[in-house]
């Protein structure tokens, strides 16, 4: 594996050189038992890119035991020991930033410059959780002098990790740091579409865990994604992705009351009221929208703008000159500001959401089309886009789209806005934009919403709970709460 002194090559041209990219399992490099390989395309041109392993339920089944095995010792392992293994982790990770970027960025379609700030949010959510291994304490409970209650936490044993397509390496490798870090091993599932930045992510993982500690499989999820559910050994499941998906996920899972996670999809609104400040405001729309993170491809993304009729026109016309400023870039490129869809048929979803839009009354007042001139025209590239003359009932401002498109709404009284804000199954983050401090808690403490900005947007701050409300999701992440949520607790009770 290269790290930080090495130059880097053309990883587009390694990865196609390498042509098969086989999954991670006891530490050893596998093909599928059924000899099947999954195509893996690029975003920024169409063209194929590699091949990975087709997992089988069997595949599945040799990962898990594998977890099983390594598990034995890794429960053991004293708490700072695993912290420490887990930080030389992140110091890899980051000691090979520049490579790792142009891989994410060439397997996601994402700007290489995102990619790096991905890889230094997962370097910190690591080192976050190492820090954290001595904080699974247990309890006391006084009950006189002749009995001694004691409680104390155990990991599950073998978790899943199912991640999706919009953050590659950090969720590859930022989404396993609670678990390892609470003494459980890990079966880690990437996503179909970007499977190859996880699995370089492995050779990483091979130089500081253990064998089976974490195992990468590969595959679809109607085949290795159903098999990781309901293999009984796994206890603990956790999903991020759309919400159909994690409702499919969780009525699996109940099958054998496992636990489970789930961080979901949102349909994010950002309220601004007339006290604020425009420019800023429209600043906050496109960065709270992650045009040039991952193209609007993520759950967290404010897409739903409700701006206050006073201030309507005037925010329209400068959110447009703002997002009409977002130049399209080949996301290899360092000067890329926003990248590719991940794929054809995500961007015809997204294109589908905008004509459908537009047939309601909608208007396009930029974007709302592929880009086809060269040379993106064989990749996935979708303009930014922003609509008005939207109205709450429409199925742009209540679907979420994971793509590059904003809905403006107007209203008129602050009791309409919040209630059309709730008015959503989902609710995962919102944004509230007014310098008047008491309606700005008096709003926040009313939206149904589990993570809340106020004059901010898309900051996300290491140690802070996140996670959704309603159909966004089950439990939160980032926090000392995740880690603890990878532990059951026993109780022993002693007559003295």
């Amino acid at each position: 594996m290269r790290n930080a002194q090495h130059e880097l090559s053309d990883p587009l041209k390694e990865i196609r050189e390498t042509k098969f990219y086989p999954m991670l399992i006891d530490g050893q490099w596998v093909e599928s038992k059924s000899g099947k390989w999954m195509d893996v395309f690029n975003p920024a041109d169409g063209e194929l890119l590699a091949k990975v392993p087709a997992a089988t339920a069997e595949d599945v089944n040799e990962a898990v035991q594998a977890a099983s095995r390594a598990l034995k010792t890794w429960k053991h392992t004293p708490p700072m020991q695993r912290g420490r293994l887990l930080l030389k982790l992140a110091d890899l990770l980051e000691e090979n930033i520049d490579y790792l970027a142009a891989i994410d960025a060439i397997d996601s379609g994402n700007p290489v410059s995102a990619m790096k700030t991905d890889i230094v949010a997962a370097a910190r959510q690591i080192r976050y959780f190492a820090g954290l291994v001595l904080e699974m304490k247990g309890d006391t409970l006084p009950f006189g002098g002749t009995m001694l209650h004691s409680t104390f936490r155990e990991p599950y044993g073998v978790v899943a990790r199912i991640i999706p397509f919009n953050h590659p390496i950090m969720f590859a490798a930022g989404k396993i740091a609670a678990p390892l870090a609470a003494g459980n091993t890990v079966v880690l599932k990437p996503a179909d579409q970007t499977p190859i930045s996880p699995l370089i992510f492995g050779k990483l993982v091979n130089q500081i865990l253990p064998p089976g500690v974490l195992n990468i499989i590969t595959g679809d999820g109607q085949h290795a994604g159903d098999a990781l559910v309901r293999h009984p050994e796994i206890k603990r499941i956790a999903f991020t992705g759309g919400s159909t998906t994690g409702r499919k996920v969780l009525q699996t899972a109940a099958e054998r009351m496992k636990v489970v996670s789930l961080e979901l999809g949102g349909k994010n609104p950002m309220l601004v009221f007339p006290d604020a400040d425009l420019k800023e405001v429209v600043k906050s729309a496109v960065k709270g929208m992650n045009f040039d993170v991952s193209q609007g491809q993520s759950c967290g993304s404010t897409s739903k703008i409700f701006v206050h009729e006073s201030m309507y026109p005037d925010f329209v016309r400068q959110l447009a000159e703002e997002v009409e400023k977002i130049k399209l870039g080949i996301p290899s490129d360092p000067g890329c500001q926003m990248g590719a869809l991940i794929s054809e048929a995500h961007l015809q979803q997204v294109d589908g959401f905008v004509k459908r839009a537009v047939a309601e009354g909608a208007r396009v007042v930029t974007g709302g089309s592929r880009e086809k001139k060269a040379p993106f025209d064989k990749g996935y590239f979708y303009l930014p886009t922003v609509l008005d003359q939207v109205t709450p009932e429409m199925e742009i401002a209540v679907e979420e789209i994971f793509g590059p498109v904003i809905a403006v709404i107007p209203w008129k009284n602050e009791e309409d806005v919040l209630q059309l804000a709730n008015d959503s199954e989902y609710g995962l983050t919102a944004s509230i934009w007014t310098n008047d401090i008491r309606r700005a808690y008096r709003i926040a403490t009313c939206l149904e919403t589990g993570y809340i900005w106020i004059n901010d947007s898309s900051s996300r701050f290491m140690g802070t709970p996140f996670g959704g409300y309603k159909q966004s999701g089950i439990g939160v992440e980032n926090s000392i709460e995740e880690m603890l949520s990878y532990t059951q607790i026993k109780t022993i009770n002693v007559s003295l």
